[in-house]
C-alpha cells in the first residue's frame, strides 16, 4: 500500500502526472488509478488503497469538482483526517471540505523547487508523519519532515513594573518566534497558540503535551532607562528539566545583537546546525535604529488589539510609523504597517481612494519580498474595485508567506468582495488561527457560513467571536468593534434580547463608530429580521461612507434582505454620486 493516494479527474491526467512524479521523487510511494491492473475489481482496489494511505491528495480542478468519485474520496479522506487538498485554476471546492487549508498549484510550473510545490510537500510530510510514516521514504525532505524539533516560545513576561511596556516584551517574543521559524530543523508553534498562555501560570509539561512540542522557551524582559535585562530558559517538555538558561543585562542599543544571540544559543543548545542562509536571515533586521524599532513595536501592539474601526487606534498606528520612518527612511516594515493604518483609517472615516498606496509602494521599493506590503497593496486596490491587480498582489504575497496573518486577511477580503465565499472562508479561517486577538475574521466567518447555509460552522464561528470579543471588552470596555461583533454572535446563538441590549448601550457610548454601526445593521438585517432598524442605522453611515466600505456593502450577503428596499437603493445611489463628484 502507498503512502500517498492521489484523487483526481481522469481528464486532468496530463496535469497530474508531473505532480505524481515530483512526489515520488521525494521518496514516498504514490498510488493513482492508472496503476490498476487489468481485470482487477476497480472499486475494491480503490477502497483498499484509500483506507491504507497515510495522506490523500485531492487535486481540485473544474473537472474534479464535478466528479462524484473525487468528491466521495475527498469526504472519505476528510472523515479519516488524512485529506491534503490542492487545486488548479482557483477551482471552487465542495462545501464540506472547503475550510481545510488548500495549496494553490497554479504557479508550480512542474518545478519541484517552486514555492507552491514546497508548500504541498510540507503538508504531505506533516500528514504522513502524523499517521506513522514515512514508510520507506528516505529522501532528505521526508527525513526533515519527521525530524523537526517542536518548540513553543511562551510570551515573555513584562518585568518592567509598567504595563505600558507590555508592547516591548510582546515584540521581543514575536521576534524570537520569527527568528526561530527561519531554522529549518525547528517546528515553531504559531504566535496565536503561544499567546493563549499569556499572563497564566503555566505547567510546562502540560503545555508541551497540549501543543505536541518537545521544548518550551520561557522568558522575561525588564526595560529601564537605557538598559534591558532579558532572562530566558529552554525547558524539556518531557521532564521539566532546563536544557539552557541565560540572563542578559545589556545596553538597550544592543537589543538586535541580543536577539540574534538568544536564537543562536537555542540552536546550539539543541545541538542543531544553523545553516549560513538561516543565520543570515535571522540577522537581517528591518532597522538598526533602536528608536525606530521601539516606535514600530508600539504601532504593532496597537494593530494587534484588533479594533479596526477605532479611528484613534488607526491614527496612532500612522503617527508612530511616520515617526519611525522619519528616523529610518529605509524601514520597510514600518512603511507597510503605516499603509495598513492609513488604509483602515480611510475605510472607516473616508478619504482618498488610494490612501496608503504610496506607503505600501515605498515598502516594496525597499523590500520587494515583504509579503505584508504586497498584502496591504492588494487590499487597497481591492477597496477601489481593482480586483485583478489586487489578485496579482495577493498571489505574490501568498507565495512569499502563506503563514502571514495580514496576507490571509487581505486574501480573504478580496475573495469576499469577489463573492468567492469558499476561498474567503479558507483565508479567514487561517487568519483567525494566526492571531489570538482576531475577532474580526471570526465575525466574517459568521457571515460567510450563514450565506452558504452551513449552520454548524456559523455557530462555531459565533462562539469564537463572542469569546474573543468579550476578552477584548474586559481590556477596553469602549472597544466598538468588539461590541459589534458580540451582538452579531449573540443574535446568531439565539440570544436576541441580549444582542439588542448591547446595541442600545453601545450606541450611547460610541454613536459615531462606523464599524460598530455597520455590524449592528448587519445583525438586524440578517439575524433579527428588522429591516427598518437596519436602514435607520445605515442612513447616517451612508452620508459619509467611504468607497471601500460601500463596495464591501454591495458584496455583503448580510445586507441581502435590505437591497430591494427603496430607502437602501436611494442611499447607495446618493453615496455613489457623492463619491463620483469628489473623485
Amino acid at each position: 500500500m502507498a503512502d500517498v493516494f492521489v484523487s483526481y479527474a481522469r481528464s486532468d491526467k496530463e496535469r497530474v502526472a508531473p505532480l505524481v512524479a515530483a512526489i515520488e521523487a521525494q521518496g514516498w510511494s504514490v498510488w493513482w488509478d492508472p496503476e490498476i491492473d487489468a481485470g482487477q475489481q476497480f472499486d475494491d482496489q480503490i477502497e483498499a488503497e484509500l483506507q491504507a494511505a497515510k495522506a490523500v491528495l485531492v487535486v481540485w480542478t473544474t473537472a474534479s469538482v464535478a466528479s462524484r468519485w473525487v468528491r466521495g474520496e475527498a469526504r472519505e479522506a476528510a472523515d479519516r483526517g488524512v485529506l491534503v487538498p490542492a487545486r488548479f485554476d482557483g477551482a471552487r471546492m465542495p462545501m464540506d471540505v472547503r475550510a481545510i487549508h488548500t495549496t494553490d498549484l497554479d504557479g508550480w510550473g512542474d518545478n519541484p523547487n517552486s514555492a507552491p510545490f514546497q508548500a504541498l510537500l510540507r503538508a504531505l510530510g506533516a500528514m504522513i508523519v502524523r499517521q506513522g510514516g514515512p514508510s520507506g521514504g528516505t529522501t532528505a525532505a521526508a527525513a526533515a519532515a519527521s525530524n523537526r524539533i517542536g518548540i513553543c516560545v511562551l510570551p515573555f513576561a513584562n518585568m518592567s513594573g509598567d504595563p505600558e511596556q507590555e508592547y516591548f516584551s510582546d515584540g521581543i517574543t514575536e521576534d524570537v518566534i520569527t527568528d526561530l521559524s527561519k531554522v529549518s530543523a525547528l517546528a515553531v508553534v504559531s504566535r496565536n497558540s503561544a499567546f493563549m498562555y499569556k499572563g497564566k501560570l503555566v505547567d510546562v509539561p502540560k503545555v508541551a503535551r497540549e501543543l505536541k512540542v518537545q521544548y518550551v522557551l520561557e522568558g522575561s524582559v525588564r526595560k529601564s532607562g537605557g538598559r534591558v535585562r532579558i532572562s530566558a530558559q529552554l525547558v524539556d517538555g518531557a521532564n521539566n528539566d532546563n536544557v539552557w538558561a541565560e540572563r542578559y543585562d545589556r545596553d538597550l542599543n544592543d537589543i538586535f545583537a541580543l536577539q540574534d544571540e538568544i536564537s543562536e544559543a537555542i540552536v546550539k543548545a539543541l545541538k542543531l546546525k544553523l545553516l549560513p542562509e538561516e543565520k543570515k536571515a535571522i540577522e537581517q533586521r528591518g532597522t538598526s535604529n533602536l528608536d525606530a524599532y521601539n516606535l514600530y513595536l508600539m504601532a504593532r501592539q496597537h494593530y494587534a488589539t484588533g479594533n479596526e474601526g477605532d479611528i484613534r487606534r488607526n491614527d496612532a498606528i500612522v503617527r508612530l510609523c511616520q515617526r519611525a520612518v522619519q528616523i529610518d527612511p529605509n524601514y520597510a516594515q514600518a512603511w507597510a504597517l503605516m499603509a495598513i493604518g492609513q488604509m483602515l483609517a480611510r475605510l472607516f472615516r473616508g478619504g482618498q481612494a488610494d490612501e496608503g498606496l504610496a506607503a505600501a509602494e515605498r515598502a516594496l521599493a525597499l523590500d520587494g519580498n515583504l509579503a505584508a506590503a504586497h498584502a496591504v497593496k492588494a487590499r487597497i486596490l481591492s477597496e477601489s474595485g481593482r480586483h485583478d491587480e489586487a489578485g496579482n498582489e495577493i498571489e505574490v504575497a501568498l507565495r512569499l508567506d502563506p503563514e502571514s496573518y495580514e496576507v490571509n486577511r487581505s486574501a480573504a477580503y478580496l475573495r469576499f468582495r469577489q463573492k468567492r465565499l469558499q476561498d474567503a472562508i479558507r483565508h479567514f479561517e487561517k487568519a483567525q488561527s494566526l492571531m489570538e486577538t482576531d475577532a474580526s475574521s471570526a465575525n466574517m466567518l459568521i457571515t460567510c457560513y450563514t450565506a452558504i447555509g452551513d449552520t454548524e460552522s456559523a455557530r462555531r464561528a459565533a462562539q469564537i467571536t463572542l469569546a474573543r470579543s468579550q476578552k477584548a471588552l474586559v481590556q477596553d470596555p469602549s472597544n466598538g468593534a468588539a461590541m459589534g461583533f458580540s451582538c452579531c454572535a449573540l443574535a446568531l446563538l439565539g440570544q436576541a434580547e441580549s444582542a439588542k441590549g448591547w446595541m442600545s448601550r453601545a450606541l450611547l457610548i460610541d454613536p459615531d463608530n462606523t464599524n460598530m454601526r455597520y455590524n449592528f445593521a448587519c445583525t438586524l438585517a440578517t439575524f433579527l429580521n428588522d429591516v427598518d432598524g437596519a436602514i435607520e442605522l445605515l442612513t447616517p453611515l451612508f452620508d459619509g461612507i467611504s468607497a471601500g466600505l460601500l463596495n464591501h456593502a454591495k458584496a455583503d450577503p448580510d445586507l441581502d434582505s435590505v437591497r430591494a428596499d427603496p430607502r437602501f437603493q436611494s442611499m447607495v445611489a446618493a453615496a455613489e454620486a457623492r463619491l463620483a463628484a469628489s473623485s
